[in-house]
């Protein structure tokens, strides 16, 4: 499958410096993952109807993917970290912004305004 709501630049950027290095495979993987969580959370398909969603909305799901997506990176191997203290953090920054990108998709107005980027 290719990568649709982000990308592995994405990814590695929210995994930071110290995170393991992933083949490209392993990248589409957990990326392939993290969409399929957030359009099931959402209950909406954003990989079938990208060509619909508005510019804003786009920008706001590549956020919330490539943070699911980066708790998995980190996950994968912490000993590149300076210190475990370090890999919590950025598990807890990227989950927060994970948290909310869920809550918001599962409200109607929200996930509608995404898809159009008009307010309904």
């Amino acid at each position: 499958m290719t990568e649709t709501l982000c990308d592995s630049g994405a990814v590695k950027i929210k995994a930071g410096a110290n995170a393991a290095t992933l083949t490209a495979a392993q990248y589409t993987d957990i990326i392939n993952r993290a969409e399929g969580f957030v359009c099931a959370a959402a209950r909406y398909d954003f990989i079938t109807n990208y060509s619909n969603i508005s510019t804003i909305g786009k920008n706001f799901l590549k956020d919330v993917t490539s943070s699911k997506a980066a708790i998995e990176v980190i996950n994968y191997d912490m000993s590149g970290f300076t210190s475990r203290t370090e890999a919590q953090v950025m598990l807890d920054v990227n989950y927060n912004i994970l948290v909310d990108g869920i809550n918001l998709l599962r409200d109607e107005k929200f996930r509608s305004f995404i898809i159009s980027g008009e307010v309904a």
